[in-house]
């Protein structure tokens, strides 16, 4: 396989270092073929531990196909012999080896159901809910929000699944109440229908909800968020060309948040069995569902980083930060001068995972900056140099402020 994809090897002595977190990825990753490794991140609220790497292992792949910096450390704790994969060999790896490819996307998909249930954890206060009862939960934050073509479908949804659920009879009393949006509600699709077309705040699939396909944005947006405690997550806001559902498919497992149709959208679905044959026979497609997820992990690294930063306007301003990072737009100071997101003040809010009582203080805050321009549907970024310079003071404050903690202590 070497030789054919002209793939070449590299050594590392004992306690080298094969990546750095923070330092610009080279564009390549390693699978490891001898020795041992030790992958590390600094202080971060994600909760996970040191890991130890071997023969068959894959390092730095996140940071090289999601086309970002190194998100974490690793150590050779033995002499490491590697492989060396460029990010342009990927589709030539893949199509030869299917099983690469397999394997990588599962690791990223149990990491992703990992990090997106401890930031739930950290901003909402939530633990995992991976079955169908907590479907009853997200109907009823969508009732109360007054939500209610999402609460119609998120109870029919919780009736059907949970036939013997203790909230069977509320969730019948309710969907009475909503019976007039029966017909202009998608509950069900054709298997074989899998050109689709969903209206602006139209759910596709409900957290807790078993699911059996994957989803890719052909036009419009979608946002993906987790319910609790009658709160809202916002975890990513999706646009044209992006993909998700992929972990359900991949694990078998109910799905981990909601998707909603942020605007009129059309989109294309896969089941298991297409997918299955998708590895084969079309690798560009699976390398790009790759760089989602890779995209998707350095995302909520950020996010849960953003987590540790104490005060609040530190934390929007960081958010507007990453999701200028996340849309590869360059900060430093080269390029362009201003940029607009797609999505408006309460997306911003929801991505920064702050308590609701902080809303209103800080929308306030915010709007008094004439140089971010802030409406219902976008947030338009007069200077991204005033980001910058927000953002690195609070990052100072918050440095200082921990330093000063940990000498008291």
């Amino acid at each position: 396989m070497e030789n054919q994809l002209e793939l070449t090897c590299a050594a590392f002595k004992k306690d080298s270092y094969l990546i750095i977190e923070g330092n610009q990825n080279t564009g390549c990753f390693f699978i490891i073929r001898e020795g041992r490794v030790r992958v590390s991140k600094e202080a971060s609220a994600g909760g996970e531990k040191i890991e130890i790497l071997g023969p068959g292992d894959f390092v730095g792949v996140i940071s090289t196909m999601s086309f970002q910096n190194h998100i974490e450390t690793a150590v050779a704790l033995t002499d490491v012999l590697a492989i060396k994969v460029h990010q342009q060999q990927y589709i030539d790896l893949i199509q030869k080896n299917p099983s690469v490819a397999i394997k990588i996307i599962k690791q990223f998909s149990k990491r992703l159901r990992f990090l997106n249930s401890t930031l739930a954890e950290l901003t909402i206060k939530s633990t995992a809910h991976e079955n169908a009862s907590h479907l009853f939960n997200v109907a009823d934050y969508y009732f109360n929000q007054k939500q209610y073509g999402q609460a119609f479908y998120t109870y029919a949804k919780y009736y059907k699944h949970c036939p013997q659920g203790d909230k069977k009879q509320a969730a019948g009393e309710r969907l009475a109440k909503l019976s007039r949006l029966k017909n202009h509600i998608p509950l069900e699709f054709n298997p074989e229908q899998t050109n689709r077309i969903y209206k602006k705040n139209t759910v596709l699939f409900a957290e807790g909800e078993p699911g059996s396909e994957l989803f890719i944005i052909k036009s419009g947006s979608v946002k993906i968020s987790k319910i609790a405690d009658n709160k809202e997550l916002l975890l990513a806001m999706l646009k044209t060309g992006d993909i998700f559902g992929e972990m359900a498919l991949l694990e078998d497992k109910p799905r981990i948040a909601s998707a909603v149709a942020y605007e009129d959208c059309r989109v294309v679905t896969i089941n298991k069995a297409n997918f299955e044959v998708m590895i084969k026979s079309q690798p560009q497609l699976i390398a790009r569902i790759t760089s989602l997820l890779a995209d998707r992990i350095w995302l909520i690294y950020k996010k849960l980083d953003n987590v540790l930063i104490s005060d609040p306007m530190g934390r929007i301003y960081n958010t507007i930060y990453i999701q200028l990072e996340k849309n590869r737009i360059h900060l430093n100071g080269a390029g362009r001068t201003s940029y607009t997101f797609n999505f408006g003040w309460a997306e911003l809010f929801g991505m920064s995972g702050l308590p609701p009582e902080h809303n209103k203080p800080l929308h306030l805050k915010m709007s008094n900056n004439s140089k971010i321009q802030m409406t219902e549907n976008q947030i338009h970024i007069v200077s991204l140099m005033e980001i910058i310079r927000q953002t690195d003071y609070y990052r100072k404050m918050d440095r200082r402020d921990k330093l000063n903690q940990n000498k008291e202590n």
